[in-house]
């Protein structure tokens, strides 16, 4: 059932920095500004760190905006080891800002310290929720503010699972606490790719942790729909996030995201109008 929400949530958009004309474009149209630790990282005697340069970037929208952050290389579901060195880039962020939440996809990156080159889902079983929900509780321990997981496209046919999509994710975020970032757009993409029935994942998902939504464009590759975030919005993915902003009473923002790669074909214009067309669509 659907349920109203006590506030409408805020708009964010991520930015991974080095185009600080977008910046001053994209800082008057939203409430967030989402931040990519790994994004905005370079090697440095043997080990990952911060640019400076990039952070003075992130300083001149506060306070004004707020700061959210969003990882895609902690590899949360390795079944050996997770990436420390990710973790320290989010302390270098802890340390610089007063982040208002933080984020990881619910995958892994590597497996037995090697990088797969892309981001698989963890097997939906009771050894894996054990494995994610201690890592969990360890993130939440390190970093008081609250933690978010996002569930991530299924590349390869399923395993032998013992949950459904939506019941492993409930079971997380009960064990745990921790919240929930919903992807409209990836949500499609299951949808094409292996059949996921969305109207019965939303059923079945409880809203209550759901705290951000995404949304952004992709690409169709060989019949494949990819999420490569490198094009503007569709109109079902609009209709979709519509369906979940009515079902999440705790939701606090709806995230454009867009690659860096991809700002030259977007193009700094349609990107603050996309920005627009959804604060105007579903914000309102």
């Amino acid at each position: 059932m659907a349920v109203a929400n006590r506030t409408k949530p805020a708009l964010a958009v991520t930015y991974e920095g080095d185009e600080r004309d977008l910046l001053d474009q994209l800082v008057p149209l939203v409430d967030f500004v989402e931040i990519t630790p790994d994004a905005i990282a370079r090697s440095q005697r043997g080990r990952a760190e911060l640019r400076p340069e990039l952070l003075s970037e992130y300083d001149s929208v506060v306070p004004a905006r707020k700061l959210i952050a969003h990882g895609v290389g902690l590899s949360i579901g390795s079944f050996d080891q997770w990436n420390q060195d990710y973790l320290q880039l989010l302390d270098g962020l802890f340390e610089r800002f007063q982040l208002e939440w933080h984020s990881e996809h619910l995958g892994y990156t590597t497996v037995a310290g090697e990088n797969i080159g892309t981001m698989l889902p963890l097997p939906r079983t009771e050894e894996a929720l054990d494995l994610v929900c201690e890592r969990v509780r360890t993130i939440q321990e390190r970093y008081r503010v609250p933690f978010l997981l996002e569930h991530i496209i299924q590349l390869l046919p399923s395993g032998p699972d013992e949950f459904t999509p939506a019941a492993f994710l409930n079971v997380i975020t009960s064990r745990t606490g921790c919240g929930l970032v919903l992807d409209a757009y990836n949500l499609e993409c299951d949808a094409h790719n292996q059949g996921l029935d969305i109207a019965a994942f939303l059923r079945e998902l409880d809203p209550s942790p759901v705290v951000e939504l995404h949304m952004a464009g992709g690409v169709r590759h060989q019949g494949f729909q990819l999420d490569i975030h490198s094009r503007q919005i569709a109109g079902t993915t609009i209709d979709l996030a519509r369906q979940i902003i009515a079902r999440t009473p705790n939701l606090r923002a709806v995230t454009f995201e867009f690659l860096k790669e991809a700002i030259p074909s977007i193009g700094h214009e349609a990107i603050c109008t996309q920005l627009a067309s959804i604060r105007q669509a579903l914000l309102q």
